[in-house]
């Protein structure tokens, strides 16, 4: 064969080589759950029980997707968005977990809520290699990434909150007689050991008492009475919202009027505040990561604008007053910049890449100064907070935005 021929013998064979190596970059990698034209994705919400007042947040993640979904979806695949109620009840979560990846067969679990019903399903979504991603939970044991590669959770940990609480009462309150309440699970526990972490050698001291409740319990009243019994001066108030209000208007009835610090799951002034009394939650102490809808300063911010514009066509019957609305509107975001950086490769193992690689992302509604990271070894998205505190019917931001890092 001349040299010429085996040159373009050699030529075709390299072009028919790349041609293939292209052909294996564009090619479309899907596990279960991702198609052309649709991504499954699961969720699990206590739409009823004794955190109802969550199901809002799954409500308003499945108007958010329709409006991405009308937008043309995601790289061209629609989000099948498929939402069940587990009534708090960690038992029921295990089973709609199952129903999800086994019957629905649906691509990961978005956003479940709650710290009991999601440490019952962590080791089974683990275990199935299905993610379980940006849980609605501020436990402190989602950033595990060496134990539990398939679990992350979104919002800033609870132990990061306490401990910024507990740094704030030592340099401006040292001499604090605290009392705490706390809901006696591993969401309670989580932020109990962040306060005596964050207190160091003084908890011992500074706290004078310490009370439990069941979310079985129809009220708290008769813990309130206790802990006011102590003498305290600080209250630290470790409830979900339906307790937060509780306790807030028992507080009020009985003159109890210690600095209060309230967890910023309960923050919000449609779902706790209100229903409590503005006049009875004055002063009260929490924290923010994202900008307050009912705060007037942000009446001209572009992602109010772009937030109301949303609920205006997709979910107009929200309460714009509750604070698990933006919630779950920044969450919602978080998801599709995953999923658009997954490409066409939906694979689980993507998605877990892609979510562990987001550098200084800035949804909208975040505090100006707070980003989402992640890396390989952080699965934390969010770790700072702003405090702020309750005047007349609203939050007010003071201090600087303040990191609590804590690893799993």
């Amino acid at each position: 064969m001349s040299t010429g021929r085996q040159l373009a013998v050699l030529a075709a064979a390299l072009a028919i080589v790349a041609t293939s190596g292209s052909a294996a970059l564009a090619q479309k990698k899907y596990d279960t759950g991702a198609t052309d034209t649709e991504i499954k994705v699961g969720n699990i919400m206590p739409y009823s029980g004794p955190a109802s007042a969550y199901g809002v947040i799954g409500r308003t993640e499945a108007a958010y997707f329709k409006m991405i979904n009308d937008q043309g979806g995601i790289n061209g695949r629609k989000i099948n968005f498929i939402s069940y109620d587990d009534n708090y009840s960690p038992p029921k979560t295990v089973e709609q977990a199952r129903k999800l990846v086994e019957s629905d067969e649906v691509l990961l679990v978005f956003n479940s809520l709650g710290t009991p019903p999601n440490t019952a399903i962590q080791k089974y979504m683990n275990q199935k290699k299905v993610p379980q991603l940006f849980v609605a939970t501020g436990a402190t044991k989602w950033n595990d990434p060496q134990n539990f590669p398939w679990t992350m959770g979104w919002q800033p940990n609870y132990q990061s909150e306490t401990i910024i609480y507990a740094r704030y009462i030592l340099k401006n309150h040292p001499n604090a007689k605290i009392a705490v309440l706390y809901q006696n699970d591993d969401y309670g526990k989580d932020y109990l050991k962040g306060l005596k972490d964050g207190l160091g050698a003084k908890a011992a001291s500074m706290i004078v008492a310490e009370d439990s409740y069941e979310v079985s319990e129809p009220t708290i009243d008769s813990h309130i009475v206790r802990l006011k019994a102590t003498g305290a001066d600080v209250f630290i108030n470790i409830t979900t919202p339906k307790f937060a209000a509780q306790a807030i208007k028992k507080n009020a009835e009985l003159g109890w009027k210690p600095l209060h610090f309230l967890n910023n799951v309960s923050g919000s002034i449609g779902s706790v505040i209100k229903p409590a009394g503005f006049e009875n939650a004055q002063d009260i102490i929490s924290s923010q990561y994202f900008k307050d809808p009912t705060d007037a300063q942000w009446k001209n911010d572009k992602a109010m604008i772009a937030w109301n514009e949303f609920l205006d066509k997709y979910f107009p019957e929200a309460n714009r007053a509750d604070a698990s609305v933006m919630y779950a509107y920044i969450v919602s975001q978080g998801l599709v910049h995953v999923l658009k950086a997954c490409g066409d490769n939906l694979t689980r193992e993507n998605i877990m890449k892609q979510a562990a690689s987001i550098r200084d992302y800035e949804p909208l509604g975040l505090l100006p100064g707070v980003k989402v990271n992640t890396s390989a070894t952080d699965f934390a998205p969010l770790s700072q907070l702003q405090l702020i505190r309750f005047k007349g019917e609203t939050w007010e931001r003071f201090g600087e935005v303040l990191s609590g890092d804590v690893g799993g």
